[in-house]
């Protein structure tokens, strides 16, 4: 029996998964890192410069609770003060907090994935290992597909789980300071924050993330495969020209055309899918209460499954899909630049 045939098509689109993980190991998983050691670096020095404040401030006998001076701090004291309000708010910002520090990751996916797309058929080309993978047993459809896996699932689940700990690598943090100035971690962070339910919530966005990033991904890819040369310029200002022009057409009244709405919904698509929690901009009949409750409540298990309701999701997915179709049928006839 021929080699090639007794690989089944799904071991053949995993090993296309590995090959694109292992080219691209960088910006899938060594951005991340690095970017959540930066976030965790800077909040240890912020942490340790309020400690060094309040400290001096207390010694100095400028700390107040209640109208009670404080000479020195103690967190267990401090707490004791507070109300049931105050608590409320406490659990709200912890949670804040807690989302603020997983979020680095998160920002630099939006870059990895969109320059990813960008080059991931140009680059074949370029170098004309095209050629070579042509000349493997996997086809066109295989090859493009598992780029468009690696960059809507494969990095999202990175940035994801980098995140996640991140999060809890903080919260630690946190929890031995509190500890080592008479504080009770459970009382204070464990307790009232909900680190679980923003686990939860960031795992079931990653195919929600992948939906909306699909037309952005497949506009990408399509772009990739089309272009001779400067690929960026072509995928990035054909759209913008185009904003243009429509917006020229509605100031001159030439045509009843809504230039914002074509800003948002065609360009605002096409080149920003990519970027986390876009999608919330788009959220028909949101609130627009910015409370640190309202800004968390969007990230629930609940919240980002309700969000498949939306039909502009399902839109840009379909054009996402014809997009890469396209992409498909581009790699195939072109094998050099």
């Amino acid at each position: 029996m021929n080699a090639a045939h007794s690989i089944s098509p799904l071991n053949k689109f995993k090993w296309l998964l590995k090959r694109e993980y292992w080219e691209n190991k960088g910006g899938f998983f060594w951005a991340p890192v690095i970017a959540s050691a930066i976030s965790l670096t800077l909040a240890v020095l912020a942490i340790v410069a309020g400690l060094f404040a309040v400290r001096r401030a207390a010694n100095q006998g400028d700390l107040h609770v209640n109208g009670v001076n404080v000479n020195g701090l103690d967190v267990k004291m401090l707490t004791a003060q507070m109300t049931p309000h105050d608590m409320v708010q406490w659990a709200n910002g912890m949670d804040f907090t807690l989302v603020v520090s997983s979020a680095w990751p998160f920002l630099v996916l939006g870059f990895v994935a969109f320059f990813y797309c960008l080059g991931a058929l140009y680059d074949d080309r370029r170098d004309r290992s095209v050629l070579f993978w042509k000349s493997m047993p996997v086809s066109d459809a295989q090859t493009v597909l598992s780029k468009v896996f690696s960059a809507l699932i494969v990095a999202p689940v990175f940035a994801m789980l980098i995140g996640i700990v991140a999060m809890f690598t903080f919260a630690i943090i946190i929890s031995l300071v509190l500890l080592a100035h008479g504080g009770s971690p459970m009382q204070l962070i464990w307790g009232p924050a909900s680190p679980m339910i923003i686990v939860a919530g960031l795992i079931c966005w990653v195919p929600v993330y992948a939906l909306w990033a699909l037309p952005t991904a497949g506009w990408l890819l399509m772009c990739s495969a089309w272009a001779k040369t400067k690929p960026f310029l072509w995928a990035v200002m054909v759209p913008l020209f185009a904003g243009i022009i429509v917006s020229s057409i509605q100031f001159t009244k030439i045509a009843a055309i809504d230039g914002s709405w074509f800003w948002a919904n065609v360009v605002g698509r096409l080149l920003l899918g990519f970027v986390p929690g876009i999608e919330m901009a788009y959220k028909a009949d949101a609130p627009r209460d910015e409370s640190l409750q309202s800004v968390l409540s969007g990230l629930t298990p609940a919240d980002q499954f309700a969000s498949l309701a939306d039909p502009q999701l399902w839109i840009g997915a379909v054009v996402g899909v014809v997009f890469i179709a396209a992409a498909i049928w581009l790699r195939k006839r072109r094998d050099e630049i």
